[in-house]
């Protein structure tokens, strides 16, 4: 009975989450500097907390010394600078534009009605409102490190974040990898510069820049299994201040994804000896400096199945079968326990503009914020429920 009592206590504490969420979107703050947004969150917090990776806090619904069960979400925001009508819109260059206000939101919602079911709660409820999921050094990375998360005993860790491509009403909650590792890849090609009339006394950086930025978009489809998940993407590219100089170096920033560790080093490979040849064909030299963001994220199987049998209950349809080569931190707490990333579908919510995550008109609607606590819940009470003859997740046979 612990899901239908906690979803009943969830429902009185939506308003004054709502009005979280209009205060988060509306200040938002980058990876690390995310001060007010913890302020906000402590002023309501009903049980005692404490700081963890710098900007972040931890709090913990029930006894010490136990088992937990820990439910993450993001505090940060991305620098984007917001197109929506909203009247909480943000104004200072930075937009939440990930969902992060409504995770957030929902979470302190959560942890507010487990607070209120006593000593019913029936296995301690950890929320992490973690810092710095979309920039580097990542938060989920610094909590692991520094082991501020090793006294919380956790036996499963769960996360919520909404998605425009599923439909609303729905939760994806498959098994395996649902998100792709993720590199950030800088390539700095270093050439001679001139003026722009005598070309053939240069070597050109932006020419082949350009030749490489065509030449890696095609090493997926050369290098991978079709049936495989993968991308590279170029976002960004930097060069000269004239147009009648050719400058002397070329910069560009790509993103590397895929569903399979193995494919994302072979796609490292790729692109590296690609950018080495394509520079030297053009008189020039490339170096590389590669970050990497984030492992794949691989769904527990076990808390996956739980999540879809219990999800009628919370008021959910299982989505169809969905994965993404996005890319998100948490996939690291699965080498901590056993872990599960749902998703809430956003497509056809009421008053929903559709635009995709990391868009300047994203802005899910205030609904959205109960639809994610009651998954957070979901989720929470599957990692305490076994399942069809099954422990449940972290329990021993």
């Amino acid at each position: 009975m612990t899901l239908p009592r906690l979803l009943t206590l969830l429902s009185d504490e939506i308003p004054s989450a709502i009005l979280l969420r209009h205060r988060l979107h509306s200040t938002p703050e980058i990876g690390g500097a995310e001060y007010e947004t913890c302020r906000a969150i402590r002023e309501l917090l009903p049980v005692p907390y404490r700081s963890a990776a710098g900007t972040g806090l931890i709090a913990r619904v029930g006894p010490s010394g136990i088992p937990s069960v820990v439910v993450r979400a993001e505090l940060d925001a991305l620098e984007i600078t917001e197109e929506t009508d909203a009247p909480f819109a943000a104004t200072n260059g930075h937009m939440h534009a990930c969902g992060h206000d409504v995770h957030a939101s929902a979470l302190l919602a959560l942890v507010r009605a487990a607070h209120r079911m006593g000593d019913d709660l029936p296995v301690p409820l950890v929320a992490v409102f973690q810092p710095s999921e979309e920039r580097q050094p990542s938060g989920a990375v610094a909590l692991l490190e520094t082991g501020e998360l090793t006294p919380e005993q956790a036996t499963a860790m769960v996360a919520v974040h909404v998605h425009p491509d599923l439909p609303w009403g729905s939760i994806g909650a498959e098994a395996g990898a649902v998100n792709a590792a993720a590199d950030a890849v800088l390539i700095e090609i270093e050439g001679r510069g001139g003026h722009a009339a005598y070309p053939h006394r240069t070597r050109d950086p932006v020419l082949a820049l350009s030749h490489l930025v065509v030449a890696v978009h095609g090493l997926v489809g050369r290098h991978i299994d079709p049936l495989h998940g993968a991308t590279i993407t170029v976002g960004a590219v930097h060069a000269g201040s004239a147009e009648n100089v050719i400058p002397s170096t070329a910069q560009a920033r790509l993103t590397i994804r895929a569903m399979d560790e193995s494919d994302q080093e072979e796609l490292r490979a790729a692109v590296r000896k690609t950018a080495v040849h394509v520079a030297e064909a053009f008189g020039c030299t490339a170096e590389l400096t590669f970050v990497k963001s984030e492992p794949v994220l691989v769904n527990d199987p076990a808390l996956a199945l739980r999540t879809q049998e219990l999800a009628a209950g919370a008021g959910f349809t299982v989505s169809p079968p969905w994965r993404s080569c996005g890319g998100d931190d948490f996939a690291h707490y699965g080498a901590h326990a056993p872990s599960l990333m749902a998703f809430v579908g956003l497509n056809g919510a009421p008053g929903f503009i559709h635009a995709g995550l990391h868009d300047r008109r994203f802005l899910p609607p205030d609904a959205t914020v109960a639809a994610v606590a009651r998954a957070q819940a979901l989720c929470y009470v599957a990692a305490i429920t076994p399942a069809a003859g099954r422990p449940a997740a972290g329990t021993s046979v």
